[in-house]
């Protein structure tokens, strides 16, 4: 039986294909792309094709009875030693929470010859809910798929890239980051289609790839934006504002906003740090990439700690004004307005 302690999605996905798994998994979360990751993994390498016209059970929460679903988990495996039941979208339920409350019975004491696996997408469930107390008495398995920070989605796409056995370009993965975003099954599913269409298997992901095939412009983006200011090139930062005006829709201005306002509070950190080296400024700004850390050591030359300051004051001030409050301007009038601010 597997270990209690596998709560990880690899640790689960892995003992999915070794046969080894608890009686009983619970996933919950806000992020729906590991649960849906490790329920295909049941569905597909649980149980041998053979054994599933007699050994597995699928249910969606809009249309599942308890009574019903608990009787399929009771059930015995025909002409085999295991059994799958799924309860896929439990949130979808009615009332789901107390839904779910009436599963504690069987958790508490699951037949040992199926694998349960209950999907619920959303908030999670609370520790103190009957289910979760009967699923820790009893040793079930309780996977909790948290929607990633923005600032970790780098990492995030480097991991999936790396399991895709395919290479990227950091700027690459900092266009994907700024301008698909979350949630991840809808990152990592840009990811794949730019994977499916490469000729040449071997090669890397480009900022070339993007532009082509998702739409985003390698020259205009958020990434440069930062560039130029880091160095303070007026010229080119006005021209990718512009740019952006001419494709609203393609270049919000709350991400612009959110990533500069990331980027000088980072900037006046790492004014006041002591120890300013590269090892330093990686591990307290989380710079992951050599163009982050090429930008951060630009501005800090740039830049001063007071200059820094007031850059923070007008982001602050452009995303009041942006919203209608004080001003009738354009967003990317005043967006213009603002960065002219940061050079003067």
């Amino acid at each position: 039986m597997a270990k209690k302690e596998l709560i990880g999605y690899r640790d689960i996905i892995q003992a999915i294909k070794k046969r080894d798994c608890a009686p009983v998994y619970i996933l919950m979360g806000e992020e729906a792309y590991y649960i849906d990751l490790i329920v295909d993994n049941f569905e597909h390498h649980y149980l041998d094709e053979a054994d599933k016209d007699f050994n597995y059970n699928m249910f969606y929460g809009n249309d599942a009875d308890v009574d019903y679903v608990v009787a399929a988990a009771q059930q015995f495996p025909v002409m085999s030693d295991r059994k799958l039941v799924i309860l896929k979208e439990a949130q979808s339920m009615n009332r789901a929470k107390s839904e779910l409350e009436k599963f504690a019975p069987y958790v508490s004491r699951p037949n040992m010859s199926t694998v349960f696996v209950i999907a619920y997408k959303g908030e999670k469930l609370n520790a103190t809910s009957k289910l979760l107390k009967a699923a820790k008495e009893s040793g079930a398995v309780v996977f909790e798929s948290k929607s990633p920070y923005e600032n970790k989605l780098p990492a995030y796409i480097k991991d999936y890239c790396q399991q895709q056995k395919v290479g990227i370009d950091d700027k690459a993965v900092s266009m994907l980051a700024d301008y698909v975003g979350l949630p991840l099954s809808k990152l990592f599913g840009e990811i794949s289609k730019l994977i499916s269409v490469r000729k040449d298997k071997s090669a890397r992901i480009t900022c070339e790839d993007i532009e082509k095939n998702i739409g985003i412009s390698k020259d205009y983006n958020n990434f440069e934006l930062i560039n130029a200011l880091a160095v303070k090139d007026y010229p080119k930062a006005i021209t990718i504002v512009r740019h952006f005006a001419d494709s609203p829709k393609a270049n919000p201005t709350p991400v612009t906003t959110g990533l500069l306002f990331n980027f000088f509070s980072n900037l006046l950190i790492a004014h006041y740090m002591a120890d300013k080296s590269e090892s330093a400024l990686r591990e307290h700004l989380g710079l992951r990439s050599i163009d982050q850390m090429k930008n951060m050591q630009n501005a800090l030359r740039c830049y001063s700690a007071g200059q820094t300051v007031k850059a923070i004051r007008y982001l602050r001030e452009f995303d009041t004004r942006s919203k209608g409050v004080g001003s009738l301007m354009n967003e990317y009038d005043l967006l213009a307005e603002t960065i002219f601010k940061f050079f003067t």
